[in-house]
């Protein structure tokens, strides 16, 4: 199996430095390392000296050290490479033209997981219509998408559910690169484009998972800490916008999903039975018991499941996710609810709707739809998507 080489690993190259036009701002964060372990602020900063001048971070820090949505990061000086970093994810989640005074080309160094939902393709947009205005180009240098560039799934956001969870009309699985993705966004999205400029992956295809790429798989924010579960992260997320512990507090979160009320070898025996019946088992639901130390249900005891993926090629975590949610809708009852609490600076309706992109699948899970009707509403601008992306495909 060839070593995925990274647009970080390529950096050193007298071409690929070229790009990096005057004064250097970098958007990383704990992932942003090249494949020998070195950090890409570290990298650059031996490479540019003085001529990096500022650091940004996402949600969950610069240094991704922050648990949760909406705990902002606050802007600091970091005491090794004693330059500024400002935070995206704080008071402000689009730089101002203060924090961009003085740069000419901006670096992006961040390893996505591939779900609409992962605001780092968010701050991302953000800041290429910012650069667009200020004549500030960027660079950024691409990443794998851990759960493969082939498979695409779930609907087509909604723009009346637009948020720092969706901004633009993509499925929830997009099966973009991060690089592929800042194409899409600056030709189709942008009233202004950027100047744009991408290092591409070597050695990197649409087929691959993570596990085909020969890298170690860093963190790349605090709850994801296995690559396995950025594939049942594409379902697993939507219980955040529900009382139902999707394993945070745990060390398996966004694998784990239960409550104190569920019986943990009951509902997975029945669950499978649907997977089965619905063709989606290339998932498997084993039984688990868990005690949450933060979060919801921190200190109680709850049963369900953990979500194993037994065969990535054929997993559809979406559909999964959405039946799960159903399943566990009904059966729970009164002991099910949904978020209204604030979520990702929405303080209005329901947190999975925004997470959905659309109102449609919650009424669905309320209606206990059949998987056509779910289908019906999961292919609603799926081809045009879908062609929309070709142009952009580097790989």
């Amino acid at each position: 199996m060839q070593t995925t080489l990274l647009g970080i690993d390529q950096i050193e190259s007298k071409t690929m430095l070229d790009k990096l036009d005057g004064n250097v701002a970098l958007l990383a964060h704990s992932a942003s390392f090249n494949s020998k372990l070195e950090h890409s602020a570290e990298l650059l900063q031996q490479l540019l000296g003085k001529r990096l001048v500022k650091l940004f971070g996402p949600q969950h820090g610069f240094v991704t050290d922050v648990q949760d949505n909406m705990v902002e990061t606050k802007d600091f000086v970091h005491p090794y490479f004693n330059i500024p970093v400002f935070s995206l994810y704080g008071e402000l989640r689009s730089p101002s033209n203060e924090m961009l005074e003085g740069v000419d080309t901006f670096v992006i160094d961040l390893q996505d997981v591939g779900t609409r939902v992962y605001t780092y393709i968010h701050t991302m947009s953000y800041l290429l219509e910012v650069c667009a205005k200020m004549k500030i180009k960027v660079v950024v240098l691409d990443r794998p998408n851990p759960v493969g560039g082939e498979i695409i799934e779930g609907n087509i956001l909604n723009p009346t559910f637009k948020s720092f969870v969706g901004l633009h009309p993509i499925p929830m699985r997009h099966g973009l690169t991060m690089a592929e993705m800042a194409l899409l966004i600056n030709q189709q999205f942008l009233q202004e484009p950027c100047e744009l400029d991408v290092i591409k992956m070597q050695n990197w295809k649409r087929s691959y998972f993570w596990d085909e790429t020969n890298k170690n798989w860093i963190l790349p924010s605090p709850n994801l800490p296995t690559w396995e579960g950025s594939i049942s992260f594409v379902g697993s997320v939507l219980f955040e916008g529900t009382n139902i512990s999707e394993g945070r507090g745990t060390t398996r979160s966004l694998e784990l999903i239960g409550h104190p009320k569920l019986e943990a070898f009951q509902f997975a025996k029945y669950f499978n039975q649907i997977l089965k019946k619905h063709q989606l088992d290339a998932m498997y639901a084993r039984p688990q018991v868990f005690l949450p130390t933060f979060q919801k249900w921190k200190g109680e005891v709850c049963q369900g499941i953990q979500l194993h993926t037994i065969n990535k090629k054929n997993a559809r975590p979406w559909a999964v996710g959405q039946i799960l949610c159903r399943e566990l809708y009904h059966q729970l009852g009164d002991d099910f609810q949904w978020n209204t609490s604030p979520y990702e600076y929405q303080f209005n309706g329901y947190a999975i709707d925004y997470i959905n992109g659309s109102d449609q699948i919650r009424s669905w899970v309320e209606s206990n739809g059949d998987l056509s009707e779910l289908k019906e509403i999961e292919n609603q601008g799926l081809d045009a998507y879908k062609e929309s992306i070709r142009s952009i495909q580097l790989y």
